[in-house]
């Protein structure tokens, strides 16, 4: 089996905020080699690197907003974080939780720090992505999807290496709980220190790992330190990851969706006439009503 080299490490970039309730660092899309086609089905992750929030009475966080034509899936790592949307989906998660939300044809949501947490205050550390969805689904109706940590598989790993959680797709034979329209893994791995974990995949998916605590070592050589993104090659198919002290990893491979990408703001479409469309049907009231 040939390996999967790693194409490029790179480093968080600068902060900013989404909304008052989400510092974030940008890797997709982040321009050269990091474009929505390159990525796709990964057509953008934000990432709120650990950060300590003071309490506040009021929940910090992002408004109602749209979106259509892909998905979102909050990752939460540290913190709390409630959502709710025009289709009737909603609701808490903490440290371990996903939510997954599916726009498709369209819906407001909106996301906020979860008034206990807001109040205390506290450290918060989340992944946001983006999912694209094929054409012959983007239209199709919203759904949500609350994924609780002890609903994921834990694949341990041998002499107390640690272990891989399974959000979507599968890890030796373990599958996540997760639906998704086209093939995508998503996985958390937890190593010890000095722990291993080998990972195979499709030598043409879109594979990357985000170092979400620790530090560690890719295919014996290739260092990517706390916050750094990693992203292999469209070649080979397998990949390790070695951990060198007590380590997080965020590790994503999807199948990419051969179509035209057209975005603009909240909506990923494949067409400029559907993002046009979009906007019509949003202001004329057609992705539902959602109180700010």
């Amino acid at each position: 089996m040939e390996n999967k080299a790693v194409e490029l490490v790179m480093a968080p970039r600068e902060p900013h905020y989404v909304g008052d309730g989400f510092r974030v660092h940008n890797f997709i899309p982040s321009g050269f080699r990091l474009d929505m086609v390159r990525m796709n089905p990964f057509i953008m992750m934000d990432y709120n690197s650990k950060f300590h929030f003071p309490p506040s009475d009021q929940p910090k966080g992002v408004g109602v907003h749209p979106h259509r034509g892909f998905e979102t899936v909050t990752i939460a790592y540290q913190g709390r974080v409630a959502h709710h949307d025009s289709a009737g989906g909603g609701g808490i998660i903490g440290q371990g939780d996903v939510q997954w939300m599916t726009a498709a044809s369209g819906v407001l949501h909106k996301e906020y720090h979860e008034a206990e947490f807001s109040k205390q205050g506290g450290l918060f550390q989340m992944v946001q992505l983006w999912v694209n969805l094929p054409a012959s689904v983007k239209m199709s109706p919203p759904k949500y999807q609350a994924i609780t940590n002890e609903s994921m598989p834990k694949v341990q790993l041998a002499e107390n290496q640690g272990f891989v959680e399974v959000i979507a797709g599968e890890y030796l034979g373990e599958k996540g709980p997760a639906t998704t329209f086209t093939p995508v893994h998503m996985l958390n791995a937890k190593l010890n220190a000095g722990g291993e974990a080998t990972f195979v995949f499709p030598a043409h998916f879109a594979t990357c790992c985000l170092v979400i605590e620790g530090d560690i070592t890719v295919n014996g050589k290739e260092h990517a330190p706390l916050d750094h993104f990693v992203l292999f090659e469209k070649a080979g198919e397998s990949f390790s990851i070695k951990a060198n002290e007590e380590s997080i990893v965020l590790v994503l491979s999807g199948e990419p969706i051969e179509e035209p990408i057209a975005a603009y703001g909240p909506f990923v479409m494949n067409t400029r006439e559907e993002i046009m469309q979009a906007f019509t049907d949003f202001n004329q009231g057609k992705f539902g009503h959602l109180e700010d």
